[in-house]
C-alpha cells in the first residue's frame, strides 16, 4: 500500500503498549499516531484524528474496550481487540468474525491481522457487515451484564457515565432517548425498548409509550381524566400514565 495506515494503541498498561508498538515496527505501512492509556482518551482521539485502525485492550478500568466501541458507534475505525480473555469469549469473537490478538501478541497472528486490515481498507466492501457484527457482539455482551448499572453518553469527544439510580426517567424522542436526571438532561442514540430490556424491571417501569420511569422517584398517582392518570415525582414534575402503564405500575407497587 502506498499510503500509511494510521493506527492508535489503547491499553492502560505501559508494558503492553510498548510490546505492541515494538511488534508493529516490523510493518512499514503501519503508523502509530497515538497511544491512549484509557477509554476516555481513545474516544477523544478517534474523534480528533480519525485513525484507520485501533488496537483496543478490553480489560481497562472505568471504560473497557466494549464501552469504547459502544460510544464510538459508526465512527469507530477498524478494530483489533487485544485481550487476555478465556477460550469461551474467544469463540464469541470468532463467531462474529471479529479480529483479536491474545496477550502476549504472537508475531504470526499479528501478521494475519494486519493482512486482513489491508484487504478491508483496499476493498471497503465489508464495512457494514463488520459493523453489524460488532453491534451484535456488543449487544450480547450487554445482555450478559444486565441489568444495567450505568448509562454511557457521548457528546462529541466528551463522555458521561450516569449511574442508573441518578436517572429519574427516560423519554423517547424520535430515534433518541432523552435521559432526565436531577441536574440536567442527556440525549442518547438508542431505543426505549432496548433500554427497557436491559434495566432492572423492579426499579424502572414503562408508564407511558414514551416514558420509562424510575419508580424510586414516584411520590403518588393522581387521576387526570376518566381514563388517564398522572405521576407526581419528588422533583415536582408530573408525567402522563397510560392505562397499560398504570397496570404495570400496580404490579410493581
Amino acid at each position: 500500500m502506498s499510503n500509511k495506515i494510521k493506527a492508535i494503541i489503547v491499553d492502560d498498561e505501559a508494558l503492553a503498549r510498548e510490546s505492541l508498538r515494538s511488534a508493529l515496527a516490523e510493518f512499514e505501512d503501519i503508523e502509530i499516531i497515538k497511544e491512549c492509556v484509557n477509554g476516555f482518551d481513545a474516544v477523544q482521539e478517534v474523534h480528533r484524528s480519525r485513525p484507520d485502525l485501533m488496537f483496543l485492550d478490553i480489560q481497562m478500568p472505568r471504560l473497557d474496550g466494549f464501552d469504547v466501541v459502544e460510544l464510538l458507534g459508526k465512527e469507530a475505525p477498524f478494530i483489533i481487540f487485544v485481550t487476555a480473555y478465556d477460550e469461551y469469549a474467544l469463540r464469541a469473537f470468532e463467531a462474529e468474525a471479529l479480529d483479536y490478538l491474545m496477550k502476549p501478541v504472537n508475531p504470526k497472528r499479528l501478521q494475519m491481522s494486519i493482512e486482513r486490515v489491508r484487504e478491508k481498507l483496499v476493498s471497503r466492501g465489508d464495512i457494514s457487515r463488520v459493523s453489524e457484527s460488532m453491534e451484535r457482539f456488543i449487544d450480547q455482551h450487554r445482555e450478559r451484564l444486565a441489568p444495567l448499572t450505568r448509562i454511557l453518553i457521548r457528546d462529541g469527544s466528551d463522555v458521561h457515565i450516569i449511574p442508573v439510580e441518578d436517572i429519574i426517567y427516560f423519554e423517547a424522542e424520535e430515534d433518541y432517548v432523552r435521559i432526565h436526571t436531577g441536574e440536567r438532561t442527556y440525549l442518547k442514540l438508542d431505543s426505549m425498548a432496548n433500554l427497557e430490556a436491559k434495566l432492572d424491571t423492579q426499579n424502572f417501569c414503562r408508564v407511558h409509550r414514551s416514558i420509562l420511569l424510575n419508580i424510586g422517584y414516584l411520590v403518588k398517582i393522581e387521576p387526570y381524566s376518566k381514563d388517564s392518570r398522572i405521576a407526581k415525582l419528588k422533583n415536582g414534575k408530573t408525567l402522563p400514565i397510560s392505562r397499560s402503564g398504570y397496570n404495570r405500575l400496580m404490579e410493581l407497587l
